[in-house]
């Protein structure tokens, strides 16, 4: 349930065709992608909502290999609970993340009031000090981290740390959406001394690296007492760039009401000069926003991909 699920099947398809065809379909598929979009962020915010949950709840019915990691990570993470727990908790979640895409069509073309109009921001910290020391807002793959950072770029400037997708075309509308209004798109593959130059230079950088990006720059520490590959990236940065780090969290609201963005107190005495520890704490902290609303988190994601030496996959 990736952005690159959304055209899955079409590139699929089109990887069997001549380069020539293969081209044009992809060209015809993004298209259509950014006119439905367009047309999202046109439409009344709960008629979306609304529609994605019902679409989520269609998708969930359907044999899937997204449905499949879902409960395992459930399975995993939650293992006091029931079967018919997991099942229900899966479901809702599926419904959170179709929901998600759809309402894409707002956050990646609608205008900068609208996204404030449906989220609420609570920041623990004030965001207009002139003051404030390197700080590095660190984010975490709920639902609503995307419209949560969009959100953010339309009060104040800020780099955003962001994963190269296998879709060049699709890779390149988020980047320039996400960044429409000011954010400075930056590929999660660029040398740290370049981040490290804004934080220095005083201007913040998102960064979640609370997925599993492989092993190198990585640590195993648990996760919900599973061991999971962390990245140590933030507490580096930190280091390096002598930043402060924040966490951040967007949460998706009942009754269709939008989005809450609460920007936390920055994270004392991190980094502690020593990544496991660090990344142990990063987890830690995940863990506590996530038992808030667990049906709002990620699942869709291979978290536990990679396993210490000797330990079986589990997908």
């Amino acid at each position: 349930m990736t952005s690159k699920t959304v055209t899955g099947l079409a590139f699929e398809f089109a990887s069997q065709l001549t380069p020539h065809r293969e081209h044009a379909l992809k060209r015809i598929s993004l298209a259509l992608i950014v006119a439905v979009l367009r047309v999202f962020s046109v439409l009344p915010y709960p008629f979306v909502a609304r529609l994605g949950m019902v679409v989520g709840t269609v998708l969930y019915a359907l044999p899937s290999r997204r449905k499949h990691i879902v409960l395992v990570n459930l399975r995993l993470c939650f293992p006091d609970k029931t079967s018919l727990e997991h099942q229900k908790l899966a479901r809702t979640h599926f419904r959170h993340v179709v929901r998600s895409y759809l309402e894409r069509g707002i956050q990646w073309f609608g205008s900068a009031q609208s996204i404030q109009n449906i989220v609420q921001l609570d920041s623990k910290i004030d965001l207009g000090d002139p003051a404030a020391p390197p700080t590095i807002f660190m984010g975490f793959h709920f639902v609503g981290i995307e419209v949560g950072c969009m959100l953010y770029s339309t009060h104040l400037p800020v780099a955003s740390l962001y994963t190269r997708m296998s879709s060049t075309g699709l890779c390149d509308l988020a980047k320039r959406q996400r960044g429409r209004f000011g954010a400075e798109m930056i590929e999660r593959a660029t040398s740290a001394k370049k981040i490290v130059g804004l934080l220095r230079s005083g201007k913040p950088v998102m960064i979640a690296a609370d997925m599993d990006q492989g092993v190198d720059n990585s640590v195993f520490v648990p996760f919900f007492g599973v061991p999971a590959c962390t990245l140590t990236a933030v507490s580096r940065l930190a280091r390096l760039g002598r930043a402060r780090v924040v966490p951040f969290v967007t949460e998706v609201l009942p009754n269709y009401q939008g989005y809450k963005l609460t920007i936390f107190e920055p994270l004392a005495h991190f980094p502690s000069g020593n990544d496991v520890v660090d990344a142990r704490r990063m987890n830690a902290f995940l863990e506590e926003q996530i038992v808030k609303f667990p049906e709002q988190y990620y699942w869709v994601h291979r978290r536990f991909k990679h396993r210490p030496s000797g330990m079986a996959s589990v997908y």
